[in-house]
């Protein structure tokens, strides 16, 4: 069904020979090294480069927000996405600093904020499926229909990206009460206890994190015959922006992008995508851990180990956008250093 890109194995071994002929101890430099040959095999190159990142940020409100398992209302949502749009949010100050191009993206926000003002809102796509997704504690979170139109407002994002030359894609997300959604969708997926990932998301109490395990449990109750695939666990308990990026994901996968993962939510999202599509794993970077415990169950899931711990748990792509430059420095170290043929160095005088 899908048509993962195959990533050039002669380019990786081309680029591990490289590495081996490098003026250090081999390993030395630890995952910076592996990181240097999976983006050749991404590339087709044995020195790959990383000249133009991408970041889009998927936003949408959802229905189960209102059984109160959030520290925040829904118009946070609203109120962040302007905040996005208009550069004032971390990841903005992120996608600056690493000078990748940036957009947030409208898959259903409850409010349209293009309506009923004069402000302009420069780094928006207003791509609206719906004003956000159903209480998924009462009805599926999305109809067949809407899960479609929100996976393929990822995947024209990533349509987005190449066109404009991007050679790493970076997706985050907004959307007040998209922790209960990722921590169903990862514990039905995996497996696992809600009780024992569920997390603090935004910030709630104990009290509301019991409310919020009991919630999601009876939701999986539910709509336990429904799950008969990964899509149908997405789309009876997940979101638009969740979908989005579950369709952006599988289009970078397809055309052979690198895409780096970011937090919990996220990583529910590429959780979908490996169940689908395995080899769609190749692709992927794991950029951080999160404080968010049902993030480590998708690492366990998938057997990966994330690049960075800096106990984020802001969400927005924002541990990603952060891992950009540890990427960069991992393609320079390995083009610009020099061989041991070139330095004029015997590699018996390199202390291992």
């Amino acid at each position: 069904m899908f048509d993962v890109k195959e990533v050039s194995r002669k380019s990786e071994k081309e680029a591990l020979v490289r590495q081996s002929q490098l003026t250090k101890p081999q390993g030395s430099l630890g995952r910076l090294e592996s990181l240097a040959v999976l983006l050749a095999g991404h590339q087709n190159r044995t020195c790959p480069q990383i000249t133009a990142p991408w970041i889009s940020i998927f936003a949408a409100d959802h229905g189960v927000a209102s059984e109160g398992v959030s520290a925040f209302p829904s118009v946070v949502t609203q109120e962040m996405v302007k905040n996005f749009s208009t550069g004032g949010a971390a990841i903005a100050v992120l996608a600056k600093a690493n000078q990748a191009q940036f957009e947030v993206v409208d898959v259903g926000v409850l409010a349209d904020i293009t309506q009923g003002g004069e402000r302009t809102f420069e780094f928006l796509q207003s791509c609206r499926v719906a004003s956000g997704s159903f209480n998924f504690l009462q009805q599926p979170a999305m109809t067949t229909e809407m899960l479609n139109k929100a996976m393929a407002v990822g995947c024209n994002a990533v349509d987005r990206a190449l066109s404009a030359g991007a050679d790493l894609f970076i997706a985050g997300e907004m959307g007040i009460g998209n922790t209960t959604s990722a921590t169903a969708m990862i514990a039905q997926i995996c497996n696992a206890s809600v009780e024992d990932i569920v997390g603090l998301g935004t910030g709630i109490d104990a009290t509301q994190k019991t409310l919020k395990a009991k919630v999601i449990c009876n939701a999986l109750q539910k709509h336990e015959r429904a799950f008969t695939t990964p899509l149908e666990v997405l789309r009876c308990v997940g979101g638009l922006e969740i979908a989005a990026l579950v369709g952006a994901y599988l289009a970078c996968a397809e055309k052979g992008i690198t895409m780096v993962i970011d937090g919990m939510i996220t990583c529910a999202a590429a959780l979908v995508v490996c169940e689908i599509a395995p080899s769609a794993k190749n692709w992927m970077i794991f950029s951080h851990q999160s404080v968010e415990p049902a993030q480590q169950c998708v690492f366990e899931c998938l057997a990966v180990k994330p690049l960075l711990d800096l106990s984020l748990r802001l969400g927005e792509g924002s541990g990603a956008a952060l891992s950009i430059s540890m990427i960069k420095m991992a393609c320079l170290l390995h083009e610009q250093m020099a061989t041991f043929a070139e330095a004029g160095v015997s590699e018996s005088e390199v202390v291992e």
